[in-house]
């Protein structure tokens, strides 16, 4: 079940207006160091439109994160480009890129000190006048989304007071009441258990649905990444393994191949989803 059972509240979480192409990657290598340093990701092509999640799964190394700061500007490509909304993000004030895109990533930086309350009213920045003054709806609408994250009942606890699992749920929160054409959850089923990792994907699945967004997620479950995602991205040491649907990304064949480990593949009777077990090396 889905974090909040309250569809309304989902549906209220409207999104900006639809765009053609949310994100699109075209030709994009980056090193570390400029064009002579260690590369990191190389002739990468990726395109996510409204309405669809496109998961990026690959070995620890692969290149994720850093496909995550190219598509939210903190770093430009060396080659090829990257369009965000149909505009540069490196180019963009920071400003601007909230705007079009809201980010979650796999260790969030607030100070302890913030209540959750305050850390996802902070997703409404973007939103706010010259003055920076919260206005009723800005309240309403992150009570809303903390509602739907199920950290309503722990709005007055600074982050110093909660687990892991409840600081992810509050930086989800917090994107949602953000209100972007795209969200970008690096890793967002990290230190959740299995009730919330569903419950969260669950979330993602219908504000995207919903509300014809877009996302854009880096995930390690390849079960998760089996059932919520509409295509896939594939990598390994910076380069596409491959690129599209489930089926024709996670095969046995490409699944043991890149991550070096042997799994069983199946099929879900009841969802129709293809499984995944990793086997234990034999001696």
């Amino acid at each position: 079940m889905a974090l909040g059972a309250n569809q309304s509240s989902v549906r209220s979480l409207s999104s900006a207006k639809p765009i053609d192409m949310a994100v699109e990657l075209h030709g994009v290598s980056f090193a570390y160091g400029g064009r002579e340093g260690r590369l990191v990701l190389e002739e990468i092509d990726l395109a996510v439109r409204p309405g669809e999640i496109v998961g990026v799964l690959g070995p620890n190394g692969a290149g994720k994160s850093t496909l995550v700061k190219l598509v939210t500007g903190l770093l430009a490509p060396d080659r090829g480009t990257v369009r965000l909304g149909g505009a540069d993000p490196a180019r963009l004030r920071r400003g601007e890129v909230a705007r079009k895109v809201a980010v979650v990533t796999q260790r969030e930086e607030v100070a302890f000190a913030f209540t959750s309350r305050e850390v996802v009213l902070m997703g409404r920045a973007p939103h706010l006048g010259a003055f920076g003054i919260e206005r009723p709806d800005d309240h309403v609408i992150a009570e809303e989304a903390m509602r739907s994250c199920e950290v309503w009942q722990i709005r007055d606890r600074t982050l110093s007071e909660l687990s892991g699992g409840e600081q992810k749920r509050v930086a989800i929160a917090r994107a949602i009441a953000q209100r972007a054409p795209l969200l970008v959850l690096d890793e967002p089923t990290a230190f959740l258990d299995v009730h919330h990792q569903i419950a969260v994907m669950d979330l993602v699945h219908e504000r995207v649905k919903e509300a014809s967004i877009a996302a854009l997620v880096v995930l390690h479950d390849l079960n998760l990444a089996a059932q919520y995602c509409d295509r896939l991205l594939l990598l390994r040491d910076g380069r596409t393994v491959a690129h599209g649907t489930v089926e024709e990304v996670m095969t046995y064949r490409r699944v043991r191949d890149t991550f070096d480990v042997d799994v069983y593949v199946g099929v879900n009777e009841l969802t129709g989803a293809r499984f995944f077990v990793p086997m234990r090396k034999r001696s």
